[in-house]
């Protein structure tokens, strides 16, 4: 029997999770909506996710994909007139805010049927993240869980000059926890710092894909020069040592916020996987 593949579109607080990734004995977000899927279907299910965050990364874009046999998805309305995407989503939203007790740190914001060919992961053209930081008291904001606080004035326009040096292609081992057997060649294509109208620090990225821990420790190594304790061309040095550097320090998750992940047309689906598949070299 054919199945459906569904896509979930999810936004979530990090704070208490330890990452996306299901890990035994943990609470992570990966396990909390696997679990609630798997209350609804009463089949254990698989979800493939665009990225997978670390512990206390937060998310208001992400996306995963998850199959179900044609036959449960089809009945998931019941009795009722609303559409299976309509029912799961209800029903989700439900099981995890009882899950949860209440604190809504995980939330369901869309459910849509896509075709096979859609791979939350391998199918995406480029992930945009925000990272946000106080660096005064005066802009301190400890009630905010996606504000890192960081104790030394930043100079915004250095920083944004010297993160120019990181647009392109590149091997980003240097700013990167490499995984065995995985490339870390990327194309940054955006790189802005900016200071808010609130006073807080903004960092805008966009990548095709980012590497494990990349934004965290390009922002730490961006810190160094807005602080003065570096100059702008350091930046550069480092990207061209090709090894990691112990200078470079990994901003606090807390920070970090996954907002979006951008796709192809559908009939460009299952091309832009077989692109994403392949290793690259520079």
């Amino acid at each position: 029997m054919s199945g459906q593949r569904v896509r979930l579109d999810i936004a979530y607080c990090g704070s208490d999770f330890h990452g996306w990734a299901a890990q035994p004995g943990l609470r992570t977000v990966e396990g909390t909506i696997a679990q609630a899927l798997a209350t609804i279907v009463r089949t254990p299910v698989r979800l493939t996710v665009a990225g997978r965050t670390d512990a206390g990364v937060h998310a208001c874009g992400q996306v995963a994909n998850v199959d179900f046999a044609q036959d449960v998805w089809v009945g998931l309305p019941g009795r009722s007139q609303r559409t299976p995407e309509e029912a799961l989503l209800s029903r989700l939203c439900g099981v995890l805010a009882q899950q949860t007790q209440g604190r809504r740190d995980v939330v369901i914001r869309g459910v849509s049927a896509v075709p096979q060919t859609f791979d939350a992961r391998f199918s995406a053209l480029g992930r945009h993240y925000r990272y946000l930081m106080s660096d005064t008291v005066r802009t301190a904001c400890p009630w905010r869980l996606d504000v890192a606080e960081h104790r030394r004035g930043l100079d915004v326009e250095a920083m944004a000059r010297a993160a120019h040096r990181l647009l392109g292609e590149h091997d980003f081992l240097p700013f990167a926890k490499p995984r065995e057997g995985a490339t870390t060649i990327r194309t940054l294509k955006q790189l802005d710092v900016t200071r808010t109208a609130s006073g807080l620090v903004e960092f805008r990225l966009h990548a095709d894909a980012f590497c494990h821990s990349q934004v965290r420790f390009m922002v730490g190594a961006l810190t160094r020069v807005g602080e003065g304790q570096r100059c702008e061309d350091w930046i550069g040095e480092v990207l061209a040592a090709g090894v990691r550097d112990p200078a470079v320090p990994l901003a606090p998750a807390r920070g970090l916020t996954l907002v979006g992940v951008d796709y192809p047309d559908e009939a460009d689906y299952a091309e832009q996987a077989r692109r994403a598949r392949v290793v690259r070299s520079l």
